[in-house]
């Protein structure tokens, strides 16, 4: 295991009780380099929808244990988000979650003469997807998807 995912399944566990506490869900958490910059990332959620407060309540909480662990030894900068509307499926529970729901992808190589579509997820394995496109079920293997997330949908 590299450090980034030390980082983060460290982040994931001594925030747990931060989440619990501020009844929200814990959607990812990220370590990545962006330009010179490290960002330590955590995406929070809950039913109808996180607001800056929930962000901030959790970001307070763990800005101290933070500064006690002391356990990331590069510079960085620490966020707290939610997934926003175009969430992207990162794991297999966001997958679960999405079964039924219009979804948009793009992929590394064409199937069909296509590159980027917009359809409803209708199931999932480990290997591939099944999205209904116009009414038709194709099936995409999972490592030809470069991008996989909610579409946009108004309310």
């Amino acid at each position: 295991m590299g450090k980034r995912e030390s980082y983060e399944e460290k982040t994931e566990m001594l925030i747990k009780p931060i989440i619990d506490a501020n009844k929200v869900e814990l959607f990812d958490v990220e370590f990545v380099k962006e330009g010179s910059d490290w960002y330590l990332r955590v995406f929070i959620d809950k039913e109808g929808g996180v607001t800056i407060e929930d962000c901030q309540n959790v970001s307070r909480a763990f800005n101290e244990i933070l500064d006690k662990e002391d356990y990331i030894d590069s510079e960085y900068i620490f966020e707290v988000s939610s997934p926003g509307l175009t969430r992207p499926l990162k794991k297999e529970r966001d997958y679960e979650k999405s079964i039924g729901r219009l979804i948009e992808i793009k992929l590394y190589s064409a199937v069909d003469g296509v590159k980027e579509a917009e359809g409803i997820l209708k199931s999932f394995d480990k290997d591939t997807i099944t999205i209904e496109i116009n009414g038709q079920d194709k099936n995409i293997e999972r490592k030809n998807l470069s991008m996989i997330r909610w579409a946009y949908v108004e309310e």
